[in-house]
């Protein structure tokens, strides 16, 4: 399942994002390793008791291939309709042209004449990419068509001869922009949803996670699977990943308008608003509030209204109108924005992590041990949160100016901390510390070199991954 989850599955959404034609091939074998995983599961099940009763570990796995299953329709339905548009189009049609509109799915343009082959761009993008370093003349057919300004033909003979081409182009449909935005973050989460299955796994595996533990080990499994995966997110960022959306310190080449701080506000939000009502689980009703809980409820508030506040400021209209009474001094007059207008500087993501972590560490606990665990994932979160600030505060001097990502190295290591503590955050479990205590385990070094170790891991995987999918656009780029 780890292969099928960690390798195959990544390596077909990098397939899909650049309309590379193994994807097909990525998803078979993605699809083959799961089965081989599920068969392996079942042989397991029968030769050992049960581990852990009531446990709901292999419904949610197959609720996971479920969800990939419907994500796998969707591409097999669209492609019954590009082959459905294929069939009705009025020209005589090709195999090449049958494979790349329905296959590949590109909707391209072939002229009928030879001798304007490989005029054709076939993406919108690639051609906007290509008019600052020539120049050109449009044709008033299509759009499409460019020609040299060097050719040796006049531009009389050209538009004569433009007359006489016959452009056939293929209807393929195109999904709606919401569509394919819900498709993507889906088959994303079907990652962040298999990492979950390794933890419950590895729960299951180990018997841990049991009668009075249950709740505080939910708590800092999901709490820290959450920050483990926002840094290895943040660290994609610093590579380059979506830097098309403007999310790697960048200009958007798309201007796209929802920001990256706009996403991680949300996701801080929607944490809060969740968890604050979840701190009383197990709570009899009418039980006066520990410290403890009000601790958390309080710590959940914060995450709840700083989200929104941090929603409110990547807003654009709420922008507009914080900026209304500048506006209305100077009356009609056009207001230049200022060169930070380009960026996002919006701390509050930084300033929920930091304070989390600060708070955190001076968490009272029943052990020394427990106290300096807690103490060094707490620490590294407010790390996170000093760089992200150094981040800002360097960006702020020098805005974007590129599309290319600019990699600020305050990032890399702010994304590394934050991993690390999410990662240390999980293995701060009560059970665990006084597991590792009664063994002679309790060393602060060990815990945090396996940590360490772990997220250089995971990082070297997201470079692959986020390496991969650039190699494969570049390719595109070349033919």
């Amino acid at each position: 399942m780890s292969l099928a989850f960690f390798v195959a599955l990544p390596a077909g959404i990098a397939l899909r994002s650049a309309k590379h034609s193994y994807h097909g091939v990525a998803v078979a074998s993605f699809y083959a390793l799961s089965a081989l995983g599920c068969a392996t599961s079942s042989l397991y099940r029968k030769l050992t008791p049960d581990m852990y009763e009531g446990s709901i570990h292999s419904t949610h796995g197959y609720l996971v291939l479920l969800l990939s299953v419907a994500l796998s329709a969707v591409d097999i339905a669209a492609f019954f309709t590009r082959l459905y548009a294929f069939c009705v189009a009025p020209s005589k049609l090709t195999l090449k042209q049958f494979w790349r509109s329905v296959v590949l799915g590109h909707q391209d343009e072939y002229p009928s004449s030879s001798e304007y082959s490989g005029i054709v761009s076939e993406d919108p993008e690639e051609y906007e990419d290509f008019k600052p370093t020539h120049s050109h003349h449009h044709s008033s057919l299509s759009e499409h068509v460019v020609f040299d300004a060097d050719s040796s033909r006049s531009s009389r003979h050209s538009d004569d001869t433009l007359r006489d081409v016959i452009v056939t182009a293929i209807p393929v449909p195109k999904k709606p922009l919401l569509s394919q935005a819900a498709c993507a973050t889906l088959e994303r989460s079907l990652v962040i949803a298999a990492f979950g299955m390794v933890l419950s796994g590895v729960v299951i595996y180990t018997g841990g996670c049991r009668d009075s533990y249950i709740n505080g080990c939910l708590a800092h499994l999901i709490k820290g699977g959450i920050f483990w995966c926002y840094g290895l997110f943040t660290f994609a960022r610093f590579l380059g990943s979506h830097s098309e959306m403007g999310w790697a310190w960048n200009i958007s080449p798309i201007r796209n308008t929802i920001s990256a701080e706009f996403v991680e506000s949300t996701v801080i939000f929607l944490y809060g608003i969740t968890n604050t009502w979840m701190e009383r689980f197990g709570a009899k009703p009418g039980d006066p509030y520990t410290t403890k809980q009000v601790q958390h409820i309080s710590i959940a508030v914060m995450f709840w209204f700083a989200g929104l506040v941090g929603m409110g400021m990547e807003s654009k209209r709420v922008r507009r109108w914080l900026a209304a009474s500048a506006k209305a001094a100077l009356g009609s007059a056009r207001v230049v924005e200022p060169p930070s207008y380009r960026a996002s500087f919006n701390p509050f993501p930084a300033l929920v992590i930091g304070v989390t972590g600060a708070a955190m560490s001076a968490h009272a606990q029943a052990y020394v041990f427990q106290v300096q665990i807690h103490e060094l994932w707490g620490w590294l979160l407010l790390g996170f949160s000093v760089l992200r600030c150094l981040t800002y505060f360097f960006v702020w001097l020098g805005p974007p100016k590129s599309v290319l990502p600019s990699r600020p190295p305050t990032e890399a290591l702010g994304s590394f901390f934050l991993a690390c503590g999410g990662l240390m955050f999980m293995l701060s479990t009560e059970e665990l510390t006084l597991a590792a205590m009664r063994k002679g385990r309790d060393d602060m070094m060990m815990f945090l070199n396996v940590a360490v170790a772990i997220t250089c891991f995971a990082f070297c995987w997201t470079l692959c991954v986020v390496a991969f999918n650039g190699w494969l656009k570049a390719r595109k780029a070349m033919v």
